[in-house]
């Protein structure tokens, strides 16, 4: 009825699958694998509660105030400081900006750097909500396959040399969808590569602090050798997600094109949540509430692996992941995804299938489980159903 009246970019731009998928999980006897949502239980509420209380009382009309685009000061510089003491990175606060999570961060480069049909290099499968916000600015996707160290450096320099792309956009810390990392060496490789190429590198890191083995973190790719480098994190991983905080670092030059871009989106990210969290990350260990989650999602993870190695038929192949918040799950030649996923939801489980991760392939049969939203009992119980769809197709 109302086609006539749309936008290209609109009509070119896909329904986020996920979203979809989880108005079927809204029912309480289902199962979900699907979305990425950190477990309730790992949220700080009691801490959150003090910190509300003392923003209201220090700060008072302040926190319901509109207020500056670029965000917070003492929460940008929070982040520098944390930035400079895990990694060593050479940033001031001109070089932080907040954003409304890292969705509004992605649709924020995607108006800064992308013009109709520029050529995006992303891994394969690459993470969902970033092809959505891409696509809505028509950018063509180079998919660059992913081994189990990282990137494919032969196919990569391949990428490079025939389509030279503008950007890049790679996950390189428990990627989503894989749940892989890329290994000191492989991010070596990759930066030397890339290194004398025109373009902008964005490494998206919302899953980094969620490390399950102690040890030396790996550095960024090119960490403090590029202006080009562009860094996303978020505090709804290791905070909370309501609030829909996360931020960009970048060059100077860059934030403030950014800078102008939001000012054109939402003028500034929500003030209240900017307080309530640079209050809670200020007054409270936030290294200690981490290890918390690390221990539970681990517990997790460990209970779905195990459950799969266990249940699911010898064929089926999955990721091992050592952090963050997913498995990858790849079925033998041929099997129909869709399929299963109806015969699951019959069993009352619900994952993600691979399709929405891949740009224009056909006959995928990959899929995606979450293990943080799920007790482990929750977690065998489902692995079972699962299991029992899969020896049925």
């Amino acid at each position: 009825m109302f086609d006539k009246y749309y936008s290209e970019r609109i009509k070119s731009t896909p329904s986020s699958f996920v979203r979809e998928i989880l108005k079927v999980t809204q029912k309480p006897e289902i199962i979900s694998f699907a979305g990425g949502l950190p477990n309730p239980i790992s949220f700080p509420q009691e801490e959150l509660k003090v910190s509300m209380n003392r923003i209201a009382d220090t700060f008072g009309a302040k926190i319901y105030q509109y207020s500056t685009t670029l965000g917070l000061d003492s929460l940008r510089q929070y982040i520098v400081d944390r930035y400079k003491k895990i990694w060593g990175m050479d940033i001031t606060i001109d070089n932080v900006i907040i954003t409304t999570g890292s969705q509004q961060a992605l649709d924020l480069l995607g108006k800064v750097f992308i013009n109709e049909n520029d050529n995006v290099m992303v891994e394969l499968p690459s993470y969902l909500g970033l092809l959505q916000v891409f696509s809505m600015y028509k950018a063509n996707f180079v998919q660059t396959k992913l081994n189990d160290d990282g990137l494919d450096i032969k196919e990569l320099k391949k990428t490079l040399k025939t389509y030279k792309p503008k950007a890049a956009y790679l996950i390189p810390n428990f990627q989503n969808p894989t749940g892989l990392t890329y290994t000191k060496e492989n991010r070596e490789k990759v930066f030397e590569c890339i290194k004398d190429e025109d373009m902008i590198l964005i490494q998206d890191d919302p899953y980094g602090e969620l490390r399950f083995e102690k040890g030396e973190r790996i550095p960024y790719i090119g960490l403090n050798q590029s202006a080009k480098n562009v860094y996303l994190g978020s505090f709804s991983k290791i905070v909370t997600p309501g609030m829909r905080l996360g931020y960009i670092i970048a060059d100077k030059e860059i934030i403030k094109m950014l800078e102008t871009a939001k000012q054109a989106s939402d003028l500034h990210s929500n003030i209240f949540g900017q307080y309530m969290i640079a209050d809670y990350l200020l007054n409270n260990d936030l290294d200690k509430h981490i290890e918390k989650i690390i221990k539970l999602y681990k517990t997790q993870a460990t209970a779905m692996v195990s459950a799969m190695e266990k249940y699911f038929p010898k064929d089926v192949k999955f990721t091992r992941p050592k952090g963050g918040m997913f498995t990858w799950v790849t079925l033998k030649e041929g099997t129909d995804v869709m399929e299963l996923f109806d015969k699951a939801i019959k069993r009352k489980v619900a994952f993600v299938p691979g399709h929405p991760f891949y740009v224009k392939q056909e006959n995928i049969n990959t899929l995606r489980l979450n293990y943080t939203n799920a007790d482990e009992n929750t977690i065998v119980t489902g692995i079972k159903s699962l299991a029992e769809a899969l020896n049925e197709i």
